[in-house]
């Protein structure tokens, strides 16, 4: 029995000892987006005001998902440069609603230091996507899919994915910096503002 109650907390001292250095290591990786958060919180306002900056460090797991051509990609590639990670999908009426916006913001910020990242979700009826994006001419964003929803299912995992619009702003560590459950008007000056200062150093 002594042998066992040992073991037992030999095991509570390992499982705890890691978890304190996981949250050690995203303490370290995120400062930066923390200061950020802080530092942008003002500019939740207007069409953005239902943004939530972030008060905790959070190190988003590895999201994986698809490119336009079938390409692994994970979210890791976007080392260094600011992103807004949105998921979307067809039968989400306010995901196509802000899809325009979510164009207009990349046409108007994209470029090395940032990038809207849309994620499709749908499961069903692979071609749909695509095909809807053409027909409302939302040509500025790169196409991006993950048929199996798991990016839905690992963000909701760390209560980053509630519903459908999910939108995250995430530093080049990977770290949260905002994030928002529902749509919002991405092109507005507020928007623009919001996401602008998250590039400032």
């Amino acid at each position: 029995m002594a042998a066992l109650a040992g073991a037992a907390v030999l095991s509570f001292a390992a499982v705890y000892g890691i978890a304190g250095l996981q949250g050690n290591a995203a303490d370290a990786a995120c400062g930066q987006a923390l200061a950020t958060a802080k530092r942008i919180a003002p500019l939740a306002r207007g069409e953005v005001a239902a943004v939530s900056v972030a008060t905790e460090p959070l190190q988003l797991p590895t999201l994986a998902f698809k490119d336009a051509n079938g390409g692994a990609r994970t979210l890791a590639e976007w080392k260094d440069r600011v992103v807004l990670l949105n998921l979307w999908a067809t039968w989400c009426v306010p995901c196509r609603k802000e899809m325009p916006a979510l164009a207009a913001l990349q046409r108007k910020l994209g470029g090395p230091a940032f990038e809207v990242v849309a994620v499709n979700i749908d499961t069903r009826n692979l071609d749909k996507p695509k095909a809807w994006l053409k027909e409302a001419g939302v040509t500025d964003l790169a196409y991006y899919t993950d048929a199996s929803a798991q990016v839905f299912q690992e963000l909701k995992a760390v209560g980053k994915a509630i519903g459908m619009p999910t939108s995250l702003l995430v530093d080049g560590n990977g770290c949260e910096i905002a994030s928002l459950s529902g749509p919002a008007e991405w092109a507005s000056d507020d928007a623009l503002a919001l996401v602008q200062a998250t590039l400032s150093k």
